[in-house]
């Protein structure tokens, strides 16, 4: 998590929001503990953009489930990456197979992805005035993203914080938990409606798929996101 401490009774925080399992379990987590809280999406051109659609069912959804918090969320904001998506041509982004890279990377892998998300987050709640980004990045459970790494985020959170001359806490709830171990936070926080929020509504298949609906939620079962998914789902309901 960030060494730079805060008062989270006044203080106010931007999520990254995608939509998926982690960003949603992210979005709970901080309306637990900032007064005003707000989200922020990225359409980078990315295959699975239904995300762009379900993020929106999360959101209403958890005024719902969190009734008692919904007072604490404020204004969502989307942002237009499809240029910089477009660099990477990466499974991500472009119709190719999801498969490991010469450098031991899955194909899935949008370089810099992060980084950028984390420069236009922090710009925004600049000028938003909210004082803390919360992502949902994780190298416990995960596909092997570089940029998904606590080294990676806590290196942006000190340029970030000389870059605009004030300090960029970057909260990371979720860094250093299993896929079972978000499951089990959700539940904590909001119960079985937030967990079967997540599991109805949530999109996490890089194939973009929604038609069956697993135990763990909608996807293609088989690509690394679904895999991850499942796979911590089934662990979480076993313990």
């Amino acid at each position: 998590m960030s060494a730079i401490q805060i008062d989270t009774a006044e203080t106010s925080a931007l999520v990254l929001f995608s939509g998926g399992q982690d960003s949603a379990t992210c979005l709970a987590w901080a309306l637990e503990r900032y007064g005003r809280v707000e989200t922020v999406g990225f359409d980078y051109g990315q295959r699975h953009a239904v995300e762009m659609t379900a993020r929106i069912k999360v959101r209403d959804g958890m005024v719902r489930v969190l009734a008692a918090l919904a007072e604490r969320l404020g204004p969502d904001h989307v942002i237009d990456l499809t240029g910089f998506g477009a660099i990477g041509e990466t499974a991500m982004t472009t119709d190719r197979a999801i498969e490991i890279d010469a450098r031991g990377l899955p194909t899935t892998f949008v370089p810099g992805r992060n980084l950028v998300f984390l420069t236009v987050g922090a710009a925004l709640a600049d000028r938003r005035g909210l004082d803390v980004l919360v992502g949902g990045m994780c190298e416990t459970d995960f596909s092997g993203y570089p940029d998904c790494r606590r080294d990676t985020i806590d290196a942006m959170q000190s340029a970030l914080s000389l870059g605009l001359d004030k300090p960029v806490p970057i909260e990371t709830p979720l860094m250093a938990l299993t896929k079972a171990q978000t499951w089990a936070l959700a539940d904590r926080i909001g119960g079985q409606a937030l967990v079967d929020l997540i599991v109805e509504e949530s999109h996490t298949c890089y194939r973009g798929e929604r038609g069956e609906r697993h135990g763990w939620g909608h996807g293609c079962g088989a690509c690394p996101a679904c895999e991850l998914r499942a796979a911590g789902h089934a662990e979480w309901v076993a313990a």
